[in-house]
């Protein structure tokens, strides 16, 4: 027997949170998906996460929220790290950073348990904890009974996330990349039963420059002057990855790339909280 597991790259704003809200369900049904990893650190207004949005989350069906580089850009999603199972923050950072470096949570059907963790990379992105030594911590921790095991990467070069496939190659069912917002055309399983993909995509306004209004960011960069980059609206898709995994070994046995274009309403860009 094997399950579904769909893993969403990074969301961006209310556009990216309204593709999760009006899709995410069918897709469920339609492909009977068993658990949902969603990159959610660029829900706010394109950066940081709130309480209340974590929450909207996992009512329209996602299991566990990973973050990034912008974790604790909304301060206050520190209560949520604290208190729920179902979010993590990177395992590289700080010992004295807050949250849980990895989880598990029993699938939808409640018949298995997964483990997920993020951890960042360390390329063009930041100076983090390595990121290979962070891992290799992180899945010695996780109950060896717990075989279906998902990593989001949340890196800046391809190089570093194609090697973390491989490090990861038969001791993870998927390892996802984030970050770029770039969807790659490299999605496969490697010969040790891990699915794997450089970058999974944005879930947000491809009409603009990663989720940003592109006359804002055209502007700072031909003119060298400072404009705010707020969220585009226009041309809204859903992006993910759909694996299939070996219930008793976690090992992979298919890979997919999802992207689900959608329609925005007037004024979806406004990243107000009610919805």
């Amino acid at each position: 027997m094997a399950i579904n597991i769909l893993c969403i790259g990074d969301v961006v704003g209310k556009p990216g949170r309204r593709m999760v809200a009006d899709h995410l369900r069918e897709l469920i049904q339609q492909r009977q998906i068993e658990l949902v990893v969603c990159n959610a650190e660029n829900a706010s207004n394109g950066s940081g996460l709130t309480p209340q949005l974590f929450g909207k989350f996992i009512h329209y069906g996602v299991d566990v929220v990973t973050l990034g580089d912008h974790v604790y850009r909304k301060r206050e999603i520190t209560a949520a790290l604290i208190g729920s199972d179902r979010i993590v923050r990177p395992a590289n950072l700080s010992s004295q950073a807050i949250g849980r470096r990895w989880t598990v949570v029993p699938t939808k059907s409640g018949n298995h348990k997964v483990a997920v963790a993020c951890v960042l990379g360390q390329l063009y992105i930041g100076q983090y904890n390595s990121p290979w030594a962070a891992i290799d911590e992180v899945l010695a921790e996780v109950p060896p009974e717990v075989t279906i095991r998902v990593v989001d990467f949340h890196a800046e070069a391809s190089s570093e996330k194609i090697a973390m496939g491989w490090h990861l190659n038969g001791r993870c069912s998927i390892v996802f990349g984030t970050h770029t917002h770039i969807p790659t055309a490299d999605a496969r399983v490697l010969d040790g039963g891990t699915a794997v993909i450089s970058d999974v995509g944005m879930t947000g306004p491809y009409d603009g420059v990663l989720g940003r209004r592109k006359d804002r960011v055209l502007a700072a960069m031909t003119t060298n002057m400072p404009y705010p980059f707020d969220v585009a609206t226009e041309d809204p898709r859903l992006s993910a990855l759909l694996a299939t995994i070996d219930e008793q070994t976690g090992r992979a046995q298919s890979v997919e790339r999802i992207e689900i274009a959608g329609v925005l309403a007037p004024h979806a860009g406004d990243d107000d909280v009610v919805e």
